[in-house]
């Protein structure tokens, strides 16, 4: 695996890698808007418009809680521990990424260890954001609030750090609004710091002095990482909404922390004070506190460990708010657990109704369990008839998302599909008891018939996770024949994708890697594929002669620990392989037996050159390494000037021999963009590139001789996803502030047969891909000096306005303008009225003004050169009434553009 810095997976099938990011960044000052971008250091930057799409996966990473709003039916989001958080569209059955703003600065903020909807005013969202508390995220946790359903929103900082992949990150809601005064949330702490409270809708936060326990639980406190030693905290907050009117605080607060002795506490005074919970259960961790007030009853599942992948033994009790009566109201005696309890949750409907989950139970299956009377009785998901087969309340049809059998023929008591792993979320939708949906680490299920249960007939369980896509990107290819994206994912392997807009049918098997770290294929015979990755037992490489649709095993040689980095020669002849724990080897046909390499040390990264199938390369600690020899030696090259360190990816590009680029570097040292021609013998720094990390190749721009060129950088002062189509003399910005997806600094790679498609490996928002609106050309107005330095638009131009998100009082748009005249904009206004009442509440990639109905919105700083036969595309979110009629005349400067 290529990374920055790379961690190693508590365990197989778990959700988020545990990577770290870039190198550490500055923080971003307080209460800004979180889609902000930095500003770029001049405006002659152009900037191209591009349709955003994910290569379809559906699902792929650990999903640890999912929240249904308890004000407006249909409204429920989920959180992801690396990849953002999403909203459910229930018109689609599908879910819509809120936090793909996230920038690369702020890249820890695409870890969301807490969501809370507001239930008094349900456009209020708000999400508690932070990957690690430890020194792997640079950077202080944040709350983001938004008024528009997560369309966009705002940044509180917050004084420490939180923990979106940390362990525990399943147990919750730390977050939490009350009830009926919504200005006021609570947010609990890791790391002994604490609980926090607001009163002003989350713009700001102070501590709450008077709780008395910040936590005591670690996982692991000999870990030196700070990764499992953490104190995990305070870890759930849940208000008694029958203690409190409507506009005055809740009265009474349970409050539950990561101590074994001391799990839940309570105020009666709105915050003011706070006690133990007497008489309550010790010995074990309160992963959740759910409160039925229309009954008087406090449900907890406790497990002996933090969670989400172990624990070992767990009880559910029941606290009579009333009384001060606990019960234990555990399904199984507790000698009888080998799991711990943490997926809870009620029926608002029927509030006599609970189920809740044995989230670390990994064998045979995770167990559900079901009560509808308190708890006094429960029912299973599945028992056995007479082991070891199971006798199922459910039937799994898993045909939307068919590799989650994982292609397994497991012996009974296994089962595949699994109902699931790591299983901590679990919901009833409190206005349809029919309707329920979990979290485990791969994907969310779900069912549309849950009641079934109660009358003894099966209910159906299908994948609902269609849009939320939870993948660390690790490595991508596309063939110049064959299937266009091939991938090497975190946790679930990677795919050959036929059809970016369907789920592939299965990814990678024989052998199933539990992660792929590198993957390549011969230039000249694509048919030819070769990944390698980790595996706890058996080969960590592989070979495919049929374009990566079969696959057979390699074998190792001595002392491999893990993936590494492969390369295929040109014709498929030869591979060169730098595994962990061993050398740089090389072999001649498919690794039955492989040889040493000399002359490079171990660990460096190694590509191909994409013409002459005897010429491999080799990377480490700033220093470049040519083999001519089919890798049997390495000779380093005389190059210098190139990044010390070795957070570097390179490419050679394919048709012309010794054509390498070279990317990488870190903050504070050399980092920057390289371009070799003479086979690595030297390289040549490009100006005006700050930083790069990625480098790849597309098809050349229609009338370009010279494949196009992709980087994730920072070029001129501003970060983002870069083209070029003149070999670097000129860069096009083609993401948008609305499209950063926090860290792209593992892959990219263009499409070979579509020009402008460009693919972005991401940390935790699967694969995304892009579409041009530009029809090509030689530099596409790149920056290049222009005659005529200011012309005036001429008022040829094209608009395109799409809603694309639509709310009870609220909308989201996209704006696109086209350049349809001769000359390039340096400089453009657009204005247009609505007729409804509309009002622009925010608005990206532009600035806007507003009196009454009149709307004007002019360029930013960096996207204000479009050139002619290009376009700019600008979002913005509005308040509506009832009716929401579109614009039919726009204006670029006073001259009537074209509606598209």
């Amino acid at each position: 695996m290529r990374r920055t810095r790379v961690l190693t997976a508590v365990l197989a099938l778990a959700a988020g890698l545990l990577t770290g990011g870039p190198p550490a960044l500055a923080a971003a000052p307080p209460d800004r808007p979180a889609a902000a971008a930095d500003a770029p250091a001049r405006s002659a930057l152009a900037a191209d418009t591009y349709t955003w799409k994910n290569a379809r996966i559906d699902g792929g990473g650990f999903v640890p809680g999912i929240v249904f709003n308890r004000g407006e039916r249909n409204l429920a989001y989920a959180r992801t521990d690396i990849g953002g958080a999403y909203r459910w569209q229930e018109q689609t059955k599908s879910w819509t990424p809120l936090l793909d703003s996230v920038g690369w600065d702020d890249w820890g903020h695409t870890g969301v260890v807490s969501l809370a909807s507001d239930p008094v005013d349900p456009d209020r969202v708000y999400a508690a954001a932070g990957t690690y508390t430890n020194d792997w995220d640079p950077n202080n946790g944040a709350v983001l609030r938004s008024a528009d359903r997560g369309a966009s929103w705002r940044k509180a900082d917050l004084p420490f750090k939180l923990g979106g992949n940390m362990p525990g990150r399943g147990m919750g809601e730390r977050l939490a609004v009350d009830p009926h005064r919504n200005s006021v949330l609570y947010l609990g702490a890791p790391s002994g710091k604490g609980l926090w409270r607001s009163t002003d809708s989350g713009a700001s936060w102070s501590k709450v002095t008077a709780f008395p326990n910040p936590g005591t639980y670690v996982q692991d406190p000999s870990d030196t990482s700070g990764y499992a030693s953490d104190n995990q905290g305070i870890v759930w907050v849940t208000f008694d909404e029958s203690t409190g009117t409507p506009g005055s605080a809740t009265r009474t607060i349970y409050v539950g922390v990561a101590d074994t002795e001391n799990a839940v506490y309570r105020s009666t005074d709105a915050g003011a004070t706070w006690a133990r919970v007497a008489g309550q259960p010790t010995g074990q961790l309160a992963h959740k506190g759910v409160l039925d007030a229309e009954n008087g009853h406090l449900y907890l599942a406790y497990s002996d460990k933090g969670g989400p992948y172990d624990g070992g033994k767990g009880r559910l009790w029941r606290y009579t708010t009333a009384t001060g009566a606990w019960t234990d109201i555990s399904p199984v005696a507790e000698v009888d657990t080998y799991y711990g309890f943490s997926g809870l949750t009620v029926d608002r409907q029927n509030p006599g109704t609970l189920m809740a989950t044995a989230y670390s139970s990994w064998w045979p299956d995770t167990q559900i369990f079901r009560s509808t009377d308190s708890g006094a009785t429960w029912t299973r998901a599945w028992d056995y008839s007479s082991y070891p087969n199971r006798a199922n309340r459910y039937t799994m049809d898993v045909s939307s998302v068919p590799w989650l059998t994982w292609g397994a023929n497991p012996s009974p008591p296994e089962q595949t599909p699994k109902l699931g792993w790591m299983t901590e979320a679990l919901e009833i939708d409190p206005f349809d008891p029919d309707r329920m949906m979990y979290g485990t680490g791969a994907t969310v299920y779900g069912t549309e018939n849950l009641t079934n249960w109660d009358r003894d007939t099966t209910f159906t369980i299908t994948p609902m996770v269609r849009g939320l896509e939870e993948t660390a990107v690790n490595d991508l290819a596309s063939p110049p024949s064959g299937a266009p994206l091939l991938s090497a994912l975190g946790d679930i392997g990677g795919f050959r994708h036929t059809d970016l807009a369907k789920v592939p049918s299965m990814m990678f098997t024989q052998p199933n890697f539990t992660s792929t770290t590198s993957l390549d294929f011969a230039e000249s015979n694509p048919n030819t594929v070769v990944r390698t990755g980790d595996l706890d037992s058996g080969p960590h490489i592989a070979f495919s002669t049929d374009n990566g649709a079969n696959w057979f095993a390699g074998t190792d040689p001595s002392g491999v620990s893990g993936g590494g980095t492969v390369a295929a020669g040109a014709d498929g002849s030869r591979f060169v392989w730098s595994p962990r724990g061993a050398g740089v080897h090389h072999t001649t046909g498919f690794g039955t037996s492989w040889s040493a390499s000399s002359g490079i040390p171990e660990g460096a990264v190694v590509e191909s050159d994409r013409v002459d199938p005897k010429t491999f390369y080799g990377f480490r600690s700033g220093k470049f390494y040519v083999s001519t020899d089919g890798g049997a030696t390495f000779t380093a090259s005389p190059a210098t000037g190139l990044p010390s360190g070795d957070s570097v990816r390179y490419k050679a590009l394919p048709g012309a021999k010794g054509d390498i680029w070279l990317a990488g570097g870190e903050s504070g040292g050399t980092y920057g963009l390289w371009h070799s021609t003479n086979g690595g013998q030297s390289f040549t720094e490009l100006q005006g590139v700050d930083e790069a990390d990625t480098v790849g190749f597309g098809k050349a721009a229609p009338g370009a001789s010279y494949q196009t060129v992709f980087t994730s950088a920072k070029i001129d002062g501003v970060r983002g996803i870069f083209r070029s189509t003149d070999q670097g003399r000129s860069w096009t910005r083609i993401n948008d502030d609305a499209h950063q997806w926090g860290w792209t600094g593992a892959a990219i790679t263009g499409d070979p047969r579509v020009y402008g498609r460009v693919y972005v490996a991401t940390n935790g928002r699967g694969i995304v891909y892009g579409d041009t609106s530009d029809t090509g050309g030689g530099d596409d107005g790149g920056g290049g000096t222009d005659p005529d330095p200011d012309p005036e638009p001429t008022g040829a131009c094209k608009v395109s306005y799409e809603i694309t998100n639509q709310w009870s009082d609220g909308f989201q748009a996209q704006v696109q303008v086209t350049n349809t005249g001769p000359d390039a904009w340096k400089g453009w206004s657009l204005a247009w009225s609505f007729t409804d009442g509309q009002r622009v509440s925010q608005l990206w990639n532009g600035v806007h003004a507003q009196s009454g109905p009149a709307v004007t919105v002019r360029n930013a700083d960096w996207n204000g050169t479009v050139a002619a036969g290009s376009s700019v595309g600008f979002g913005f979110t509005a308040s509506r009434s009832a009716t929401n009629t579109q614009p039919v005349a726009f204006a670029l400067d006073g001259r009537a553009c074209t509606v598209a």
